[in-house]
């Protein structure tokens, strides 16, 4: 009887051993355990599929991106100038003046600014008074508009002076006429010394 049942626990042990999948002695190895007997040399499993339905996508790689080009000179700093980017005065004016009855003060003057060139006889006078101007709104709409008609003006004669201002200032075109024939022609001459001379 006792040789009966030995027989039986030998037989149940061995199948129990063929049942476990040959797949656990290859699996892969904790990080703080060391593994016994020989190492298996076979691959790995891998702990995200590679194919099926559940395979991870693989975004595919494009092309290299281009370099990126050097900044323009009003981006980085002024330091460098763009292709073909020349210096251009912002400021160039032909003043012509007559009848002022002041000696050297009537003729045809070029004036430039930024940097001042030009013949005008008061070259950096005119471009300061210009750019004290420029610095206001008021400045801007009023130095060179002319008097707005139907205006109440005194009647007082200022001289047979006259005056032409042709060219661009700060970038906006400039034609007008001055005179001294009113009070208003009066202020508004005044107003564009040392432009114009002064003839007071």
């Amino acid at each position: 009887m006792l040789r009966r049942l030995a027989l039986t626990a030998v037989v149940s042990l061995a199948a129990l051993a063929t049942a476990v999948p040959a797949s656990t002695a290859t699996g892969p190895v904790s990080s703080g355990s060391v593994s016994s007997g020989s190492t298996s040399s076979g691959p790995v499993p891998s702990a995200v599929p590679t194919t099926g339905p559940f395979a991870a996508a693989r975004p595919s790689l494009g092309p290299l991106p281009l370099p990126v080009p050097p900044l323009p000179g009003f981006l980085d700093g002024g330091e460098g100038k763009g292709t073909g980017e020349a210096d251009e005065v912002l400021t160039r004016l032909t003043v012509s003046v007559e009848n002022t009855g002041v000696a050297g003060a009537d003729g045809t003057f070029e004036l430039e600014c930024g940097p001042t060139g030009g013949s005008h006889p008061q070259g950096q006078a005119a471009c300061d008074r210009l750019a004290e101007a420029g610095a206001t709104r008021a400045g801007r709409q009023e130095l060179f508009r002319p008097t707005p008609e139907g205006t109440m003006c005194t009647m007082i004669h200022g001289g047979d002076a006259t005056a032409r201002i042709v060219g661009t200032w700060e970038g906006r075109a400039v034609d007008t006429t001055a005179s001294r024939r009113d009070g208003c022609e009066i202020a508004r001459w005044n107003s564009l010394v040392p432009v114009l001379p002064d003839v007071r």
